[in-house]
């Protein structure tokens, strides 16, 4: 079953184009010849639908009551995934991380309810090198939340997911790439 929400999302980010070819700047700093643009995916009806029946049994499975990811990226699939677990009668709470603490108001960096000791499941919708996962997973632990995996729509295989790994968090993707971006479903 869930692999073939997976190859939906693969599916459908082909029907979006959200996969594109030429010379790009990335977020992590250098360039590639090919982009995924994983909020076309997130932003449609049924792609956050698919991503969040794909990523849902992994939060379960790891015993997590929170869902959280950086901002902006990871706000529809955190949305996605605690409205459709919800639905499913298993319900998870979800947070958005910062980048940084606001300036103004409550001056939070965490947006949501939690407390110490809540295992959480840290989402994305891509990772290169994974810099805006590990700035979320610091705030969270220092915030004292127990990280128990890190799930992504799409691995470029960058060394992000290495860099996650040697923290010794689990890491899972439903899409992984090759150096060209070529897509496919994870191993």
């Amino acid at each position: 079953m869930r692999e073939a929400e997976i190859e939906a999302v693969l599916e459908i980010a082909k029907s979006l184009n959200a996969l594109l070819f030429g010379e790009f700047q990335l977020s992590a700093g250098g360039t590639s010849k090919y982009y995924f643009d994983g909020r076309l995916v997130t932003l449609d009806p049924e792609g956050a639908y698919r991503v969040a029946k794909a990523i849902l049994p992994i939060v379960w499975d790891c015993g997590a009551s929170i869902v959280a990811g950086p901002a902006v990226a990871a706000i529809p699939i955190v949305a996605s995934i605690v409205t459709v677990s919800f639905l499913e009668g298993s319900p998870v709470s979800g947070l958005i991380v910062r980048g940084e603490p606001k300036k103004h108001g409550a001056k939070r960096e965490i947006e949501g309810t939690f407390k110490k000791g809540d295992k959480v499941v840290v989402v994305d919708d891509t990772c290169s090198t994974g810099g805006s996962l590990l700035h979320s997973i610091s705030a969270l632990e220092a915030a004292g939340c127990s990280i128990s995996k890190v799930v992504c729509i799409l691995d470029r295989k960058a060394g992000g997911s290495d860099a996650i790994k040697g923290r010794g968090i689990p890491f899972e993707s439903l899409l992984e790439a090759d150096q060209n971006g070529k897509i496919a479903v994870s191993s």
